[in-house]
């Protein structure tokens, strides 16, 4: 025991700098009680998986570890820890004294840990170090997927391949396009050869089209299939309430340019849930109500958002989902993991670019899609050979500035994405109002600017053009302006009202990398308050806030991630008004008395994290002084691509957006 509390105080230390937690701490203690006699490595390796955790990582890489222990697990040792540089590198040198050969031998010969099934609290895998839970887990979900993936169907009726010529009709060839192959129609017919699927790609690349021409086929094929007697149960759903809107709204615009017959599209859901909703979630309970005893009733469920989706979710969706279910799941694999332990989607899709088809997957293709592909330089995995990557974006072109940088970053080409930045001629896109001090900003970066630059963006009201609709560049001013300028007479009106002022309030979004700091989310919201409403110092609610629901509240219907805005309603009274994304119901606005939402936060600025499943008209990227290991390349990406026509990035530091591209230099 003494040991083992020599490694506390040590551990105590590492809370001191913020690597460790109070919560790894603890953990290390209840393996102490487990065994007094653990050794060192032992202890140390269950904090470090617990940290790990902690990251979004489900696993310890002990071989990383050895070979890069700060990059491995996210430890700055420069920027604001550059004073006690020599100290960082002295205590990290201490995990050095245990090599790769050292790690693995304490492990397997401790009673803590198992290779496998078991009831330790640590699982070693090869040289991947798991807590037993999320080994569980990941067990789940590799079982379930490679069940999933085996070909349900050896051949397509003719019938159907003449339904996939009205849904895809011959593009006249061109220069440009020879030699692209339809990748949504490539993601249709593989759709149809198993009950696994995955369609990935960036935004405005056809995801939730090639989502509906796919479902119109699924339909017709089971018509086909079962001489019309069976009807299929198709679920839609969504990691949160505003993406599960979303990906409602996006079906419904979908469906309006679909060329089936109108029975089909009847049969087409046009309503998603949240996954939790599906899965039927507990009250203060990690179990939910549906699960492998007591399975969804469905034929086929499609998720969208997938990037958003952790471990955890997503081995209990794959453990409620029948055997006999289909599952469809979209997203873009390049954004941002989940909050949570687990970026399941990024995994599942890794390689996808590469088209990685065997033999027998490209002759399908040929056969049903038409489509010749050239054998891959890579050998693909089982998933990838059900897994598609839309490419070609409908939203961005050449001449978008957002969408060469998010392919700049994508890529991780920090000077390309510079190039782009400084391209102001040709991305207009890319240019904020007001330009003068947005030039001066691109020219020398530092906090005051920036914050000068960003008072003027939130308070800007940019009014409406020669056309009575909102211009391209618009700040808080806007939505403010619709609450006072369109409040209603008529009080039947409110609800259009509300509805006006929300659409107002999505027209623009600062976004912010981290929730503490001068550049997080908590001081710029306080800020920008100021800013907006000077004399409002001593009431937390006041018309006009916008507020984020930070918990699901099942009896509210109100989901993490949703957005409302304070406003006076008929009667006088303050009240948040959310919209309702039900497109079934009659009522749209929800009108909620403050004192029931005691899970809200102000929604001036939110995080990268928290706008996933969000689209902008414009978004406002803030970036901090220094550098982070929260700041990735990812995060970068999601930013930008939750702009849909203007984008702002607010730099305070020059290096910290070309060190996020490049990611590996954040840490040592």
């Amino acid at each position: 025991m003494t040991q083992g509390l020599s490694v506390l105080e040590n551990m105590d230390q590492w809370i001191v700098r913020g690597w460790l937690s109070q919560l790894n701490r603890a953990f290390v203690r209840f393996l102490l009680d487990q065994d007094q006699n653990a050794s060192d490595a032992v202890l140390w390796a269950g904090a470090l998986v617990s940290h790990q955790l902690d990251r979004g990582e489900v696993y310890l890489d002990l071989e990383k570890l050895c070979q890069q222990p700060g990059l491995t697990l996210a430890i700055p040792t420069d920027d604001a820890w550059k004073v006690e540089h020599e100290l960082a590198n002295r205590e990290l040198s201490a995990l050095q004294a245990f090599n790769l050969e050292h790690w693995l031998s304490a492990l397997k010969q401790s009673k803590l840990v198992a290779l496998g099934q078991g009831s330790t609290p640590l699982v070693l895998e090869g040289g991947r170090l798991y807590l037993r839970r999320y080994w569980h887990y990941q067990q789940t979900l590799n079982t379930s997927i490679q069940q999933r993936l085996r070909p349900i169907r050896e051949h397509l009726p003719v019938a159907l391949r003449d339904q996939l010529t009205d849904l895809f009709p011959a593009i006249p060839e061109t220069a440009e396009n020879s030699k692209i192959p339809d990748w949504q129609k490539i993601a249709c017919v593989l759709a149809l050869r198993s009950r696994f699927t995955i369609v990935t790609g960036g935004p405005g690349t056809g995801k939730t089209t090639t989502l509906t021409k796919l479902l119109a086929l699924l339909i017709n094929l089971t018509q086909y299939e079962s001489n019309h007697t069976k009807k299929l149960n198709i679920l839609l759903a969504a990691p949160t309430g505003k993406a599960a809107a979303r990906v409602s709204e996006s079906i419904g615009k979908a469906l309006d340019h679909l060329n089936v017959s109108e029975d089909i599209k009847q049969a087409i859901p046009k309503k998603a849930s949240t996954l939790h909703r599906l899965l039927g979630s507990r009250h203060d309970s990690r179990r939910f109500i549906h699960h492998r005893d007591n399975p969804i009733v469905a034929d086929i469920v499609v998720v969208d958002e997938g990037s958003m989706i952790d471990l955890e979710m997503m081995a209990s969706l794959l453990d409620a989902l029948p055997d006999t279910a289909q599952l469809i799941l979209l997203g873009d694999k390049d954004q941002l993991a989940s909050v949570e332990a687990g970026s399941v989607m990024g995994d599942l899709c890794f390689g996808a670019e590469n088209s990685a088809y065997d033999e027998s997957t490209r002759a399908w293709i040929n056969q049903y899609a038409g489509e010749l592909l050239d054998a891959p330089t890579v050998t693909g995995s089982a998933i990838n050979q059900q897994t598609i990557m839309l490419r070609y974006s409908h939203r961005f072109n050449e001449l978008s500035g957002i969408g060469q940088l998010a392919k700049a970053v994508n890529l991780g080409n920090a000077e390309q994405a510079q190039a782009v930045l400084n391209n102001l001629s040709t991305y207009a896109d890319l240019i904020p109002e007001p330009r003068t001090e947005y030039l001066k900003l691109r020219e020398q970066p530092n906090p005051d600017a920036a914050n000068r630059l960003l008072k003027k963006l939130v308070t800007l009201n940019a009014g409406v053009n020669d056309n009575g609709k909102p211009n391209d560049r618009q700040g808080y001013g806007y939505y403010l302006a619709v609450i006072e300028e369109n409040r209603p007479a008529d009080n039947t009106q409110y609800d259009d009202w509300a509805k006006q002022v929300l659409v107002a309030f999505d027209t623009f979004q600062v976004l912010c990398a981290l929730r503490r700091g001068v550049w997080g989310i908590e001081e710029l919201n306080q800020r920008i308050e100021d800013w907006l409403f000077p004399q409002q110092k001593t009431s937390l609610w006041y018309e006009g806030r916008p507020v984020m629901v930070t918990r699901n509240d099942y009896n509210l219907g109100l989901m993490n991630g949703d957005i409302g805005i304070a406003l006076k309603d008929s009667n006088g009274k303050l009240r948040v008004a959310f919209p309702n994304d039900d497109p079934l119901a009659d009522i749209k606005i929800r009108w909620i008395s403050p004192m029931r939402l005691p899970d809200v936060e102000t929604a001036f600025a939110i995080t990268v994290h928290k706008s996933q499943g969000s689209e902008f008209s414009h978004v406002a990227l803030v970036l901090p002084e220094n550098r982070s290991p929260v700041i990735t390349r990812e995060l970068i990406y999601t930013g930008i691509t939750r702009a849909k026509e203007n984008f702002t990035l607010l730099e305070s530091s020059r290096d910290v957006f070309n060190q996020a591209i490049l990611a590996s230099c954040i840490f040592m």
